[in-house]
């Protein structure tokens, strides 16, 4: 920022324009000092411009920060310049707390740099999100994948209880079913091959052997259509057990999967999965995360890197008038509350002593008449006049 520098004998006419005093207010710069100090007004003008980047960086970064939240990028935009002036708020106070009294010491320096890295490491997070978009949407496509199948084996493991007694008791039923069909069929074969000479028999016809075999297989096959009645039943309801526990894994499935989003943790684990997998993107990750972090840091790394002037010169000098004016000032009233209080004191006590001197002789008289009182009355004893004395006369003590 070039301005055009004033000669000594006309420094008090410079006038600094709108925007250079809302570069030294984002400094923290008091205008009224600054606007003497010809080579400090640059300086904290630059400053005032990190300042400015950093706070347009983070109104930025919080606004996509909540947009990746409500959906809506308009919606956004107020919360996230909420955030991104408390953020201003931060790094001025930041700023404003290095000056000449503890520039050197490396405490106050250390703890004001984590926390500027600690706030430009989260900023970081939504910018890195918004420059990897494309990449991070396919990665999330994919993990979204992995999610579904490791649900799928999650609920298998949760059902399997449920589903293992129920399919041996249908394996069993039907291997009941499949025995007594194997039984149907072998004793219809050796009866038909009984019939047609291939028998043991050799005999053609339907003679006595084929008639016992006949009845063999006709008992058995009654048997079997019986144990068909029987069993049926029985694994259709078991059918039924398993189909209404297969509809309650597709639910949860079906439910699980309508969970799904590309919300900001979800794109925050699929970035970290693509530069886990990916070196490239790795690299580029960790060059963008720096980048990121110095512009939060900017404004403290400015404060800290341009050298002092005048104005900081000014500063601790007119701290000092202000400390010591404050000091005398109150000193000074110290010593006028004083001073009203021995006067007030001293005019009280006078008022008070004029007061007792001009009521004494009233006290005497009306003593005296109590005295008089007392002496025509016989039946008052002593003791009740100097209790009506003491009620009557005698002053009460100030709490």
């Amino acid at each position: 920022m070039q301005e055009n520098t004033s000669p000594i004998s006309r420094r008090d006419q410079y006038a600094p324009t709108g925007w250079t005093r809302f570069l030294w207010w984002l400094s923290t710069a008091e205008p009224e000092l600054l606007a003497d100090c010809v080579i400090d007004r640059n300086r904290y003008a630059i400053v005032g411009m990190t300042v400015l980047g950093t706070w347009a960086f983070a109104s930025l970064a919080w606004t996509y920060f909540f947009s990746t939240v409500v959906g809506n990028f308009f919606a956004a935009v107020l919360p996230g310049l909420f955030m991104g002036g408390i953020i201003l708020t931060i790094d001025r106070a930041l700023i404003k707390g290095i000056n000449r009294a503890n520039k050197r010491k490396w405490l106050p320096l250390l703890f004001r740099g984590l926390l500027a890295g600690v706030i430009g490491l989260f900023m970081a997070q939504p910018a890195l999100l918004y420059l990897f978009d494309k990449e991070i949407h396919v990665q999330i496509s994919l993990d979204n994948e992995q999610r579904k199948k490791d649900k799928r084996q999650k609920q298998d493991s949760a059902f399997y209880s449920q589903r293992a007694p129920l399919l041996q008791k249908k394996k069993e039923l039907q291997l009941q079913l499949t025995n007594k069909y194997t039984e149907v069929a072998s004793a219809r074969d050796a009866f038909i091959k009984e019939t047609d000479g291939t028998g043991g028999s050799g005999k053609i016809g339907l003679k006595d052997i084929a008639q016992a075999k006949q009845k063999e297989y006709q008992q058995l096959d009654a048997d079997y259509r019986q144990t068909q009645t029987d069993l049926l039943p029985q694994i259709k309801q078991t059918d039924s057990l398993l189909a209404l526990i297969d509809v309650s894994a597709r639910n949860g499935q079906l439910a699980f999967d309508a969970l799904l989003n590309d919300g900001f943790i979800t794109r925050i684990e699929a970035l970290n999965n693509l530069v886990k997998d990916n070196s490239p993107v790795a690299f580029r990750y960790y060059l963008l995360v720096a980048i990121l972090l110095l512009i939060e840091l900017m404004p403290v790394i400015a404060k800290s890197l341009l050298p002092e002037g005048s104005y900081d010169e000014k500063v601790l000098l007119r701290e000092q008038i202000e400390k010591e004016l404050t000091r005398n000032n109150h000193q000074r009233e110290l010593a006028l509350q004083e001073l009203y209080n021995q006067t007030a004191f001293e005019q009280d006590a006078g008022f008070i002593k004029d007061f007792f001197a001009g009521i004494s002789p009233e006290r005497k008289e009306k003593m005296l008449n109590q005295i008089k009182s007392w002496k025509a009355d016989e039946s008052k004893s002593f003791d009740s006049i100097w209790d009506d004395m003491k009620k009557g006369m005698l002053t009460k003590q100030e709490n």
